[in-house]
């Protein structure tokens, strides 16, 4: 089977960046990173994760790049993952982080499941809306309730 993925890039610009990909179900994470990167027009070689999601977007586990867990702290790699073990229609959503220092950030979506069709290789790009910007969107992170900490109030009264 092929899924079909809509990867958007999470800015907050006016205009909507995102691309339609397929990949056959069984082809690995690495390579669903390798067409979100070429698509993108990334060269591919910083590192990235995905993160299975739930249906708010919220990060869950981490498929990496590398292997570069502790013994006992044990982390899907990319090239190992096959990608219908991680998305499908029950769990369709992924956030995808390249480049840790620009953290580009995506939000990738199964769309679909299609039958594979004939003379078509895959992966394959099947739309492009919109360009990427020269720099990472920038990311605001907020506390949600900063007005009662007190770095000094250890509740021992």
């Amino acid at each position: 089977m092929i899924y079909r993925f809509r990867v958007v890039l999470d800015n907050d610009t006016e205009d909507d960046v995102f691309r339609d990909l397929e990949i056959r179900e069984t082809d690995t994470m690495e390579d669903l990173h390798n067409i979100i990167t070429q698509s993108f027009g990334f060269d591919g070689m910083e590192m990235a994760s995905f993160y299975i999601s739930d249906e708010e977007w919220n990060q869950g586990e981490e498929i990496a790049m590398f292997d570069m867990s502790e013994a006992d702290n044990q982390v899907k790699v990319m090239s190992e993952t096959i990608i219908k073990d991680v998305a499908h229609e029950a769990s369709p959503k992924l956030i995808y982080v390249y480049d840790f220092l620009n953290m580009w950030t995506f939000y990738v979506e199964l769309a679909e499941i299609v039958e594979e069709a004939q003379g078509t290789d895959y992966p394959n790009l099947m739309f492009v809306h919109g360009q990427i910007p020269d720099s990472a969107p920038e990311r605001t992170f907020e506390a949600e309730d900063t007005d009662d900490f007190n770095e000094f109030d250890d509740d021992l009264d």
